[in-house]
This record gives structure tokens, sequence and C-alpha cells, in this order.
């Protein structure tokens, strides 16, 4: 399994914080964007499947805010790799 470096940048952060405080996200959206937050910091931590699942579910959502994408998306690029 690769090891990621990526942290969430302050852009993705700020969008994360939307969607938790927002009452109308959803449960995906703010699993995901928890994810998000949980690795705005050093050492860089890697989303789990859990939390990648939501994420996806959160982007192929019409009905998902932009901020909720955004969150969603810095998610899933802090995914580890599959293993082989």
């Amino acid at each position: 399994m690769t090891k990621k470096t990526e942290v969430t940048g302050k852009k993705a952060a700020s969008a994360a914080s939307k969607v938790l405080a927002s009452p109308s996200s959803s449960k995906a959206a703010k699993s995901a964007a928890g994810s998000a937050l949980s690795q705005t910091k050093a050492p860089p931590k890697t989303t789990s499947s859990k939390a990648a699942s939501a994420a996806s579910e959160t982007l192929r959502s019409s009905g998902s805010s932009k901020s909720a994408k955004t969150s969603a998306g810095s998610a899933l690029t802090q995914k580890s790799g599959r293993k082989k």
C-alpha cells in the first residue's frame, strides 16, 4: 500500500466546515467533510474506506452542494492506494 502525503488545503477545509455546519447536509456529505477536516495537519492521515464511500456518494449526488463536493473530493484524494 502506498503512503499518501497530501493534506487538506485551506479552501477545502473551509468548504468542509460549511458542510458540517449546515443542517441540510446529508450524512454522507458530513462524513466526507469530517474525514477531510481530520487530515488538515501533518502527519498525513488517509481516508478510510467507509469515508471514501460516503465521499463518492456525495460526489455522485446531484443534490450535493459545491462545498460538499469540494470536501468530498479532498477526502478522496487522500485515500490510500489499493492493495495488489
